[in-house]
């Protein structure tokens, strides 16, 4: 695909940024809570440093200070004058009109009380890498302005980030409502409490911030409740399966233009006669790539044993691209929208409007002359759960079509090729036996594919009764991901066998240029079968082979 699929996006989205004089060199990245991309994000994940720019971090001041003068006012706010949860109707301090000593002990206090009860994840740490990208989106969507926290905390952020120290976040324990129970360890970290990898090294994260030369968080007003109440986590996850799934997706016309040499069959449902007239989004990109991959092809050529129609998984298959495009488009739309905006409840707004103000219920929220603090819903990431479910389902619709082209293509009575495209002299099983391997694959795809969004038990005295598991989902998506990388290598042992085993009978056969470019690059990793073989390490070098193409 020529647009969000293609290699060359990466490149494009850098070279915007740097004209936008958001990253400074090839290893710095400014942030300032809207301009991140996702290629950056992962950039900084593989060790780019990061920069605060000097606007967002004016805002984070004047958002703190906001918020401290709406405590100091006696103004309800979820998480530092009042408790989380079902606990929110526990009032915690009185202000009476002064930030005291008292007030500021009883406000640290409860923050760290929040980070520790907070702590419950189970399971394996997040990859660092993963965990590196959680980290960039949370500094970023905390510089947008909207958190309150000290500016410290970006500090912190900043200085994990540019020294190497990855707080351990175990991997399972969220049902995807801001991932509360995984994020609240970057913030023990924070305080000295918990372990990280440093350069490397597993240990105390209060050594490590000594050997860094970082200063550890005392957390107060709501420093706390932002470092754990939001989706950087699941996010990470997401944006993994969206690079994975724009890779596969990259590689896809030109997989599926060599099963269609390897099967001899027709390019006329890949026509724009045909196709221009019914016009459903991103069609049109998938039948180009699909003609321009067999540019030069013998298909093109008339050919008296060519069937007028092929079977459905051929004929359809720029329909499941083009659906998987649309699906892969929503979900970077929504990721860039979710990693450049504040998920916090509250959200501090300086210089909010006064709409409805003249209201008593909307009046407690403002904080006269400077803006106010909101109870919010934006900690929900049901679109991002949503559009990573939907491109799980359309990839695995692809990956269908894989499958049934790949039993077509040992089909004798579809390719009038030896039956499992036995090789000359081998009286063996070609590739009689293994079908089961892409079978099992799809079949897992199927059940990955299945929503799990609406999933859960409502808790937290029945106020938490909603959920996306934006996380499950997305570790599903990253998973249908891998499992349809198999299934491409072994379509790939098939349609490579059927094209070789043409050229014996027509050495001058014609391939297009691009398929005839992975072709010869397949066949460098996995040779030719002419007698049988054990398959396994053929299937590891064919997976391998689409994931890095």
């Amino acid at each position: 695909m020529k647009m969000k699929t293609t290699k060359n996006v990466a490149l494009t989205t850098l070279a915007l940024a740097l004209t936008a004089g958001q990253a400074m060199a090839a290893d710095t990245v400014v942030l300032d809570g809207k301009s991140l991309t996702q290629e950056q994000a992962w950039q900084i994940a593989d060790g780019a440093k990061v920069k605060i720019a000097a606007q967002s971090a004016t805002a984070l001041v004047k958002s703190h200070e906001l918020l401290m003068e709406a405590a100091r006012l006696g103004k309800p706010v979820y998480g530092l004058t009042v408790g989380v949860g079902l606990n929110k109707d526990h009032h915690l301090f009185d202000a009476n009109g002064e930030l005291s000593p008292e007030v500021m002990k009883a406000s640290k206090s409860f923050n760290y009380s929040t980070l520790r009860a907070h702590s419950a994840g189970v399971g394996e740490a997040m990859p660092v890498k993963l965990t590196r990208v959680a980290l960039a989106v949370r500094l970023n969507t905390i510089l947008s302005g909207h958190t309150g926290v000290q500016p410290y905390v970006a500090d912190l952020y900043q200085a994990y980030l540019n020294n190497d120290i990855t707080p351990i976040i175990p991997s399972k324990g969220t049902v995807g409502e801001a991932d509360i129970l995984l994020s609240s360890h970057v913030g023990l970290a924070m305080i000295g409490e918990w372990d990280v990898i440093y350069k490397g090294e597993r240990m105390n994260s209060a050594l490590a911030m000594k050997k860094a030369g970082v200063k550890a968080l005392d957390p107060v007003g709501k420093d706390a409740l932002s470092i754990l109440s939001n989706n950087s986590v699941g996010v990470a996850y997401a944006m993994q399966g969206y690079r994975d799934a724009k890779h596969l997706l990259d590689v896809s016309p030109t997989v599926f233009s060599l099963s269609l040499e390897g099967l001899n069959g027709n390019v006329s449902p890949f026509l724009p006669q045909t196709n221009d007239i019914r016009p459903f989004p991103f069609l049109k990109e998938a039948t180009s790539e699909i003609r321009n991959d067999l540019s030069g092809s013998y298909l093109w050529d008339a050919n008296p044993e060519r069937p007028l129609q092929d079977p459905l998984s051929y004929r359809t298959t720029a329909y499941t691209f083009a659906s998987a495009y649309k699906a892969l488009a929503d979900l970077d739309q929504v990721i860039d929208i979710q990693i450049n905006h504040s998920d916090d409840n509250p959200g501090v707004i300086v210089g909010a409007g006064i709409d409805y103000g003249n209201n008593s219920q909307v009046s407690k929220y403002l904080v006269e002359g400077k803006g106010g603090v909101f109870p919010t819903t934006n900690f929900e990431p049901l679109p991002v759960a949503l559009a990573v479910q939907q491109l799980g389902i359309a990839l695995t619709h692809v990956s269908h079509n894989s499958a049934m082209r790949t039993i077509h293509l040992s089909d004798d009575h579809f390719t009038r090729l030896p039956r499992f495209l036995s090789a000359p002299g081998n009286n063996g099983h070609a590739f009689g036996a293994i079908q089961k391997t892409f079978v099992d694959m799809q079949v897992r795809n199927k059940a990955l594919a299945n929503p799990v969004s609406f999933d859960g038990i409502a808790i937290a005295g029945n106020i938490e009764d909603t959920f996306t598991n934006l996380k499950l989902a997305s570790e599903r998506l990253i998973q249908i991901v891998d499992n349809t990388n198999v299934m491409y290598g072994l379509e790939l042992m098939h349609s490579t066998q059927a094209i070789d085993l043409r050229k014996l009978a027509n050495e001058n056969l014609k391939q297009g240029e691009a398929t005839k470019a992975m072709y010869q690059a397949f066949r460098k990793q996995v040779p030719f079968v002419e007698m049988d073989r054990p398959f396994t390490p053929d299937i590891k070098a064919s997976t391998a082979f689409i994931a890095q193409y």
